[in-house]
This record gives structure tokens, C-alpha cells and sequence, in this order.
């Protein structure tokens, strides 16, 4: 039983060692909204909230967020009582959409029942492989001769599998470059919406690079073009964006509109509602991997719980701390093996200590709703 006391929202600016660009920009700095839920036996749980600083890859963004949990999702939770933490996402359904605040407060909600019955989150949400692989996500570069720099410390380090940003003027001549130069490494590309069925020849010529997947070529809600663009291209469509909750994965699958999907906690709305999306995935034998969203290690906890998760047979966005942040607000730092693999951590919960100094820090601002 869950009965929670109150929820306080800390938001935290981290630089990032290296800009990050997509088809939306470049990041330089990350705002993340971290949230402490306590319950009325003192027991505490950490989440976070991973949307961008704008409305670019959600309709959500940093302070859509922070009123959304402040006004709206913590006064309908703080107070009831839930039978257990994979039910808080039923207290927020009255509210439509806002599925990375949600996240924030369910997935802090995970990690304090699993600290309460002393078990690793990882455990208590069913996962089944505690040792995951790991891919890295490498963002647009200035120039070629700089993203195959990046892409060679990666592959030194072990990570299993490069993904590259592309768009429109950054696409066949780099993939091609970087095949020539690193062969047949696991290779993918992710388009991030920056392509229409009127660049169909161009996305076909990619099939030539054997690529793993190209992820979210289209538009950021379809299913129904991707469809279209899967039959006219051999490279597997890899959907992310659209896939908002299981039943949004039942329409794909059914569509046929990708051969993949990537699974973020935040955008299905945390870990029951990824649970469920996993679950029709791997009943209709799709596989799924963990997306990332630059996340703190709060953030990237949480995602390498959920990645054990037996559905979860690609390498995902999870990485060490210290490709993003020259220090980390957690303890241990999320380090990686040099087999480019993660071992989940046996301490209960995320597993991982938070460091209230570090946050104190960086934080810029706080609230609390509580009873």
C-alpha cells in the first residue's frame, strides 16, 4: 500500500561535456525536473522527467511540466491511498496526455515500494536480465571527420552499437563514410521526424548500408505513411514518437508500420505503461529497446531497470555518466563494462545513491505539494 505525503519537484541544470544536435538543435545544457515522492511512513522514491527544454520532440517541454505536476497530477495523488505503485498511473488518467510528468511522479513511485520491500527495482518490475547491452547515440557534428572521431572512441570503449543523428543534409554521404571507415559495426541512423514519402529514393538508397534500423524517418504522430514507407524500403523502421502507449503499439504492429520499436519511459508514461507496451511487442515479436533522453542518473537508473525487462533484446540509449555530465548526481556513476554492457545494481530500488549536495548545486528551483 502506497500513500503518499507529498511530492517535491527540484529542477536542476546540468551542462553536457558535448553540445548534443539533432534535426531540432543543439542541447548545451540540460533542464531536468527531478521528483521526490514520500509516503506517510517516511519511506522516499526518486523520478524524473524527461522532456526537453522545448516543444521539439513533445508537446511537452521543462515548465509545461513543472506547472502540469504542480497544479494538476500531484493534488490528484498526493493524499490517496494505491494498493501499489503499478496503480498510480490510474490516480492521473483523468488528466489527457502529460505522460513524461506523469512518468515523474509513477516511476518515483516504483522506486519507493521497491526500496520499502528491499528488492532492486530492476526485480521488482519483472526484469529478467540483469547484465544489458548498450548502444551510444551520437548527435550531428560539425563536421564528418569529427562524428567518425566520436564514433571511434565509442566503438573502443565497447559499445555495441552506434547510432548516428541524421537529417536531409546530413545523411547517405556521412553513413557512407562511416561504413568505409568502421565496416560492418551495428550501425543505425535516426531521423527524428525530418523526412516526408517525397524522400522515398533518398531514404531507399540507405538500404546499401545495411543499417540495423532507421528510426522515425516520418512524422513525429504517424503510423500510416511509415506503413507506406516500409514497403518500399528494406532497412527496418524503427518507431518512436508515435508509440505512446500499448495501444498505440497494437496499431502499428497491425499496420505493419515499423519492424521496431523504442520504448522511452517517460513518453508511454513510466514503467506500468511500459510494461504493457513491452508485453504486446513481444507477443507479436517485435523488439524493443530502450530510448534515451539525455537523462541525469536518476533518469538513466530507472532506464536500466526497465531494460532487463525480457522484451528488451537490442542495445538501448544507456551509457556512462560520463559521456553526458562531468559529474552525475548519483553514486556510483552508471559506469560501462568493456564488453559495452551495464549490470543492473542488486542495492534496492534504482540501486544507486542520490546526492542531495550534487543537486543542491545545480538546482534552481524547488516546490512541494503535500498534505
Amino acid at each position: 500500500m502506497i500513500k503518499l505525503r507529498s511530492i517535491e519537484l527540484i529542477e536542476i541544470n546540468l551542462p553536457l561535456v558535448h553540445f548534443f544536435e539533432t534535426s531540432f538543435g543543439r542541447t548545451y545544457e540540460r533542464r531536468i525536473i527531478l521528483v521526490r515522492v514520500e509516503d506517510s511512513d517516511g519511506a522516499e522514491g526518486w523520478g524524473e522527467v524527461t522532456c526537453g527544454e522545448s516543444p521539439g520532440y513533445s508537446d511537452e517541454w521543462t515548465d509545461s511540466a513543472w506547472i502540469t505536476i504542480e497544479k494538476i497530477l500531484a493534488p490528484m495523488v498526493v493524499g490517496r491511498e494505491f494498493a501499489s505503485a503499478a496503480y498510480v498511473w490510474s490516480g492521473m488518467v483523468w488528466a489527457r496526455g502529460h505522460r513524461m510528468a506523469k512518468s515523474g511522479i509513477e516511476t518515483a513511485c516504483w522506486d519507493l515500494e521497491a526500496k520499502k520491500v528491499g528488492v532492486p527495482l530492476w526485480r521488482h518490475l519483472g526484469g529478467v536480465n540483469q547484465e544489458i547491452e548498450c548502444g551510444v547515440s551520437i548527435g550531428i557534428q560539425d563536421s564528418v571527420e569529427q562524428l567518425l572521431d566520436k564514433i571511434r572512441v565509442e566503438l573502443d570503449a565497447g559499445y555495441k552499437r552506434i547510432k548516428i543523428k541524421i537529417s536531409p543534409r546530413w545523411d547517405y554521404d556521412v553513413i557512407k563514410a562511416v561504413r568505409q571507415e568502421f565496416g560492418d559495426i551495428r550501425l543505425m541512423g535516426d531521423a527524428n521526424s525530418a523526412y516526408t514519402l517525397a524522400d522515398i529514393d533518398k531514404l531507399r538508397s540507405l538500404d546499401e548500408f545495411d543499417l540495423m534500423m532507421l528510426e522515425q524517418p516520418l512524422g513525429y504522430d504517424d503510423i500510416v505513411d511509415h506503413a507506406k514507407l516500409q514497403r518500399e524500403i528494406k532497412t527496418p523502421i524503427c518507431l518512436d514518437e508515435p508509440i505512446k502507449s500499448p495501444d498505440d503499439a497494437r496499431k502499428a504492429i497491425e499496420l505493419r508500420s515499423g519492424k521496431i520499436i523504442n520504448l522511452k519511459n517517460g513518453r508511454v508514461g513510466g514503467h506500468t505503461q511500459s510494461k504493457l507496451v513491452e508485453q504486446t511487442a513481444r507477443e507479436n515479436g517485435i523488439p524493443v529497446w530502450c530510448g534515451g533522453m539525455l537523462e541525469s542518473g536518476i533518469g538513466r537508473a530507472h532506464n536500466i531497470a526497465i531494460s532487463t525487462l525480457a522484451g528488451f533484446t537490442l542495445p538501448g540509449d544507456i551509457s556512462a555518466s560520463k559521456r553526458y555530465w562531468h559529474e552525475d548526481i548519483i553514486e556510483p556513476a552508471v559506469e560501462a563494462s568493456p564488453n559495452g554492457t551495464i549490470t543492473a545494481p542488486e542495492a534496492p530500488g534504482i540501486g544507486f545513491e542520490v546526492c542531495l549536495e550534487r543537486i543542491q548545486t545545480v538546482a534552481v528551483r524547488s516546490t512541494s505539494v503535500s498534505l
